[in-house]
């Protein structure tokens, strides 16, 4: 694994930190909020991941139940 200091432009980050009780928490922090923790480095990154899609798809829902009824809307694909 190669580990880099360097940021890329349209990409996120995932910070990897160990956990005092063992295993590691990882977090993006890009994305406010999106932080999980497994056992091993791939299992804290399967699980951050899934928590930037719960977190995303909640904002999402949030999002479209609170916009006025002239809003307008579109989906977009991200660019990273």
């Amino acid at each position: 694994m190669i580990y880099t200091n360097t940021v890329v432009e349209n990409q996120l980050t995932i910070v990897f930190e160990p956990a005092e009780e063992g295993g590691f928490t990882a977090f993006i922090p890009e994305v406010p909020g999106a932080i999980s923790e497994g056992e091993t480095i791939e299992q804290a990154r399967e699980m951050v991941l899934d928590a930037l899609h719960e977190l995303t798809q909640y904002r999402r829902e949030a999002a479209m139940r609170s916009k006025g009824p002239r809003a307008l809307v579109e989906h977009i694909a991200p660019a990273f």
